[in-house]
C-alpha cells in the first residue's frame, strides 16, 4: 500500500477558536477626535465635532466649523453606556457625510451624571444625561397643577448628582406663583417665573454659557420653552388631557440644543415617576449642612422622620429654622411611597 501524504486539509480545526490567544492590549487611539453626544437613537449616537464643542480639557469657545457625525459604540467599550451630554473620542469616518459611520472608542470622565430609578423598589440606576451643570425643574402653576412631591424628588436627584437646581414655573398667566415659591424658599432654590407669550429674559440669563437639562412631567411646557429659546428646535408640543389632567408624551428622546447666545439645553421626555431607590439618606442630609452634624446625636437607625430625633430638640432650642427641618423631612419622605402622591 502506498503511504498517505497528509496536508493542511486533513487537520480539523474547531470553528470559532483561533490558534493565538486574544490580547488584552487595546489601541490608544491617540488620533481620535473629540465629540459631544447630542442625541441617541437605537444604538446610533449623533455627535458634534469641531470648534466650540463643550470639552472637559479646553475652555468654552464660540462656535466655529463643526460637523454632525453619526457613530456606533466600539466593541471594546463593552456594556459601558453612552448618554446625551457625554464627551467622547471618535475614530473612523468623521466627515459627517451621508451613509458614513464612525466609532466611539472612549467616553471621557464625566463631571456629573443625572440618574433616576424606575420606581422606589427598583435600585437600578437609569442615566438621564451626563455633564450637565444645571437641572431646570419645569413645572406648571396650573393645567396641570403643580406636584411638589415630584419637585422634591428632582431636587434630591440634583443634590445627588451635584448639579445646581433651578425651578422654572410656567403658565403664570393661569395661577399665582407665591405659594409654590414660599414652599422652596427655605431650601434656597433659585427660580424663574414665565407666562404664555411673556419675555424669557430671566430664564435666558440663567441658562447662558451653561449646560442645562430640562426635566418635568408631561404637559408643563418644556418643549414650548425649548422652541422659544432655540427657534430651529421644532420640538413637538401637545395639550393637557382634560379628563386626567396629565400631559401627553411628545418628546420621545433627549436631545442637546445650543442656545443662540451661548450655552446648551438638553430637552428630555416628560416623566410620570422619578424613583430615588438608588439615593441614600446620607446624600439628602448632605444638602443641609446646617442640620447634618446634629444627626450624629440621633438614636441608632433614626429615619429623621419620627419621634426621638435629635433634630426636633435642636430646632426647638432655636438653633435652626423650623422651615429647614420641614423641608429636609419632606425630601426624606419623598424617597418613600409614590412619586405621584401630592
Amino acid at each position: 500500500m502506498r503511504k498517505r501524504h497528509y496536508d493542511e486539509d486533513d487537520v480539523r480545526v474547531r470553528p470559532g477558536k483561533g490558534s493565538r490567544p486574544r490580547t488584552r492590549i487595546r489601541p490608544a487611539h491617540s488620533e481620535a477626535v473629540e465629540g459631544f453626544v447630542v442625541a441617541v437613537d437605537r444604538g446610533r449616537y449623533t455627535c458634534l465635532v469641531g470648534e466650540g464643542v463643550p470639552r472637559s480639557t479646553t475652555p468654552k469657545k464660540r462656535r466655529g466649523e463643526r460637523t454632525l457625525v453619526v457613530a456606533m459604540k466600539a466593541r471594546e467599550l463593552g456594556r459601558k453606556g453612552i448618554v446625551v451630554g457625554d464627551r467622547v473620542a471618535l475614530v473612523g469616518d468623521v466627515t459627517g457625510q451621508p451613509d458614513t459611520l464612525a466609532r466611539i472608542v472612549r467616553v471621557e470622565e464625566r463631571t456629573a451624571m443625572l440618574r433616576r430609578s424606575a420606581d422606589d423598589v427598583d435600585d437600578i440606576e437609569r442615566p438621564i444625561v451626563a455633564n450637565a451643570d444645571q437641572l431646570v425643574i419645569v413645572t406648571a402653576l396650573a393645567d396641570p397643577p403643580p406636584r411638589p412631591r415630584m419637585i422634591d424628588r428632582m431636587l434630591v436627584a440634583a443634590f445627588d448628582a451635584d448639579i445646581e437646581p433651578l425651578l422654572c414655573l410656567t403658565k403664570a398667566d393661569l395661577a399665582p406663583a407665591e405659594d409654590l415659591v414660599a414652599l422652596y424658599e427655605p431650601l434656597g432654590v433659585p427660580y424663574v417665573v414665565v407666562r404664555k407669550g411673556g419675555p424669557l429674559d430671566d430664564l435666558g440669563e440663567a441658562l447662558a454659557d451653561r449646560i442645562s437639562v430640562f426635566v418635568g412631567h408631561s404637559g408643563v411646557g418644556k418643549s414650548t420653552l425649548v422652541n422659544a429659546l432655540v427657534p430651529h428646535a421644532r420640538r413637538a408640543v401637545s395639550h393637557v388631557n382634560a379628563v386626567t389632567g396629565r400631559g401627553r408624551h411628545t418628546s420621545t428622546s433627549a436631545v442637546a440644543l445650543e442656545l443662540p447666545e451661548g450655552g446648551w439645553i438638553i430637552d428630555t421626555p416628560g416623566v410620570r415617576s422619578f424613583g430615588l431607590a438608588h439615593i441614600s439618606v446620607e446624600t439628602v442630609l448632605a444638602a443641609f449642612p446646617d442640620l447634618v452634624d446634629v444627626t450624629a446625636k440621633c438614636p441608632k437607625g433614626c429615619t429623621h422622620l419620627g419621634d426621638d430625633c435629635a433634630l426636633d430638640r435642636y430646632v426647638a432650642e432655636g438653633h435652626a429654622d423650623p422651615a429647614r427641618l420641614e423641608s429636609l423631612r419632606r425630601l426624606l419622605a419623598s424617597r418613600e411611597g409614590s412619586a405621584d402622591e401630592d
